[in-house]
């Protein structure tokens, strides 16, 4: 029985006794990534863009890689714009789009690598620009307290909850990261937790919270002793069957906790990862230690959170705007006058522009 959430195994495309077809040279170069030590979820990844690809390829008649050229790969790229979802009809945005031309991109160069091509068609094929948008949705120290408060820690499996909540709040870690920590990559006396094997294969270690870590231990001494199934696989957070949670179950249960506290706010982990870094950075924190906690490895990416985390640029603008600095005399004014009603304020403005009037 296919375990819930795992991704769906798309069928093979294409003929794979033809040695020189699409579907066996799709076949080399996902065992050529396997062998390189690429990771599973690139892997997966890719062998499911990739295999669309050849799909689409396969219905208009195109079954080898030496057919395909400039323009057909123009085409696809147009049909991806083009394209609709089934399930709701909406089009495919620009970054979902250019995830799945970057592995037909990749592909193609390393058939030319290999001598399958004589020349790459898609080494000047131009991807689509990406939109650098902010996160959508930040929490406050305030609502991320009310976020962890859901958990109801009278019952054990609350207590689960409440540590994996307070794990994502105070270290930040993907969710994949979260999933696959080990007992033994803990290091409560130090403070610490070990991240084996995050995005890109890097390891790092990592500080934790006081807080999180009295719920780690609490989880770990009284609750995961009656969820683990023997033979114990190590893993720390367990489900109510005792195995480790899928990416889905992770995410459901997240995101059902931010819904509860009824913020007008959704998410689930990234949420928290968001809220970490920009608070963090709130806080005075410098962005290189953002970035090591979050296991960037670009500064560029850690940056992002320097446009969400304005508390510094608020206060500069509230010392120097010429307005802020009216609005905050004039209130001082009212309140010394006794006289704090909404109808004196436009008279105070007015008042004191006419008092300082510009050059």
């Amino acid at each position: 029985m296919a375990r819930r959430g795992a991704r769906k195994k798309r069928e093979p495309v294409g003929d794979p006794a033809d040695p020189h077809g699409m579907a066996a040279w799709l076949a080399r170069y996902l065992e050529w990534l396997r062998s390189h030590n690429y990771s599973d979820s690139t892997v997966s990844n890719r062998e499911s863009y990739l295999t669309l690809f050849c799909a689409w390829c396969e219905e208009r008649g195109i079954t080898r890689p030496a057919e395909v050229t400039k323009p057909i790969l123009e085409r696809y790229q147009r049909h991806l714009y083009h394209y609709r979802k089934p399930t709701n009809g909406q089009p495919l945005s620009f970054r979902s789009q250019y995830s799945r031309l970057v592995p037909v991109r990749a592909f193609f160069k390393w058939l030319t690598r290999q001598n399958v091509l004589l020349y790459n068609p898609a080494s000047e094929l131009e991807l689509p620009r990406l939109e650098h948008r902010l996160p959508k949705h930040v929490l406050t120290a305030r609502e991320a307290d009310l976020v962890l408060a859901q958990a109801d820690t009278t019952d054990s499996l609350g207590i689960r909850d409440r540590a994996i909540l307070e794990t994502l709040y105070s270290t930040g870690m993907r969710r994949m990261e979260v999933i696959g920590l080990a007992l033994y990559d803990l290091d409560l006396d130090r403070g610490t937790l070990m991240v084996r094997q995050g995005k890109g294969k890097k390891d790092r270690m990592i500080p934790v919270g006081d807080r999180a870590a009295v719920w780690i231990e609490k989880y770990r001494a009284d609750v995961r002793p009656e969820l683990v199934v023997e033979p114990d696989e190590g893993g720390l957070f367990l489900t109510a069957e005792g195995t480790r949670f899928s990416p889905n179950g992770m995410t459901s249960l997240v995101r059902n906790y931010v819904l509860a506290a009824d913020l007008g706010k959704r998410g689930a982990c990234h949420l928290f990862r968001h809220t970490m870094a920009t608070l963090m950075l709130e806080n005075g924190a410098d962005i290189r230690f953002i970035q090591q906690m979050l296991g960037h490895a670009k500064l560029e990416t850690t940056q992002i959170y320097t446009q969400v985390s304005i508390r510094q640029l608020k206060e500069i603008h509230t010392a120097t705007h010429p307005t802020a600095k009216n609005e905050r005399r004039t209130a001082v004014k009212i309140d010394d006058e006794h006289d704090a009603t909404p109808e004196a304020l436009p008279a105070a403005l007015d008042a004191e522009a006419s008092a300082d009037p510009e050059p």
